[in-house]
């Protein structure tokens, strides 16, 4: 995809995509209430609730994952009385923020999501090649420095997400944790509330004709998806291992403690490269059967970024 050569005019700002992760919630929830924060001059800034019904009962989702079903099948599928609610859901927004894959698509969408992994204030990438979205990141990155700012790339040739945010022009995942799901911890809200600041400083910039030197960011593209060891029933039968607990986007070698058995036997990572592992030990993906995810480090390079001249917002 390539930079926008238009002014950035419609961001949405999602919460509740999973009615449990609160600090989107109260986000969007305050956000609707007085916007003054959020507002950047030429910018149509959308506070949203995805998955209302799952919010009101603080549970992840309904019928199904509203974040698994913005895929071609489901954004077409009939509207009858059985159709999942979140499906149903995905079409409406949709609806409202697309349609996916359009030129009528909102231009930027921020997803606000929590987890109970040890993870910061992560910024989600879909797309390697948008110099928009990494000119962003490492706006966000300085900005928060020394704070880290790690950034998770979801590219993958067969691991495919569909997310809801995936509807924008330019879809952004803000991940922050850890925190438990169905609580509002601080320290996470203002660490989430910090990155959707600086994102929208980047935009308003952008449309006011900043120049963006080309540039450099460090990324973890994800690479697999580990399970739980498990029995013939497929019940989980070990851990994660105390040592790897909460260790987020640290490096894993050949031999590290990965899981703890119930009779106390250690198994070890086996692997010829070291790995970056992250959402580890995520509540919500045991139903999964993921106990994290295995990353690799990459540099994402974006080009020079400038808004044509007679594009460039005056105020």
């Amino acid at each position: 995809m390539s930079s926008p050569c238009a002014q950035v005019r419609r961001v949405g700002l999602f919460g509740g995509t999973h009615g449990n992760e609160l600090s989107g919630v109260l986000l969007v929830r305050h956000w609707q209430q007085d916007g003054a924060e959020i507002q950047r001059a030429g910018v149509e800034v959308k506070p949203f609730l995805t998955n209302p019904r799952a919010v009101e009962r603080c549970t992840r989702y309904i019928d199904c994952d509203l974040n698994r079903v913005f895929d071609p099948e489901s954004l077409g599928r009939p509207v009858v009385e059985d159709i999942p609610y979140e499906v149903r859901r995905a079409q409406e927004i949709n609806h409202i923020f697309g349609p996916k894959g359009s030129d009528d698509a909102y231009d930027l969408i921020f997803d606000l999501h929590n987890t109970t992994s040890n993870m910061g204030g992560t910024i989600i990438l879909e797309n390697s090649r948008d110099d928009f979205t990494i000119q962003m990141v490492h706006y966000i990155k300085k900005a928060l420095a020394p704070e880290p700012c790690p950034a998770l790339l979801i590219e993958h040739p067969s691991l495919k997400y569909s997310t809801t945010r995936s509807v924008a022009k330019h879809p952004v995942g803000v991940e922050v944790g850890p925190q438990p799901q169905g609580v509002a911890r601080a320290d996470v809200l203002d660490k989430m509330r910090k990155i959707v600041k600086h994102g929208l400083d980047f935009v308003q910039l952008f449309n006011e004709g900043k120049e963006f030197p080309p540039c450099t960011i460090e990324v973890f593209k994800i690479m697999e998806k580990v399970d739980y060891p498990r029995n013939k029933n497929g019940e989980i039968i070990a851990i994660i291992h105390p040592k790897l607990q909460d260790q987020d986007w640290q490096p894993l070698k050949n031999g590290d403690p990965l899981f703890l058995t119930l009779d106390g036997e250690v198994i070890p990572y086996q692997g010829n490269c070291t790995v970056y592992p992250t959402f580890i030990n995520e509540a919500a993906y045991y139903e999964k059967k993921q106990a994290f995810v295995k990353t690799e480090k990459i540099k994402l390079t974006a080009k020079h970024l400038r808004l044509p001249v007679s594009e460039q917002s005056t105020s």
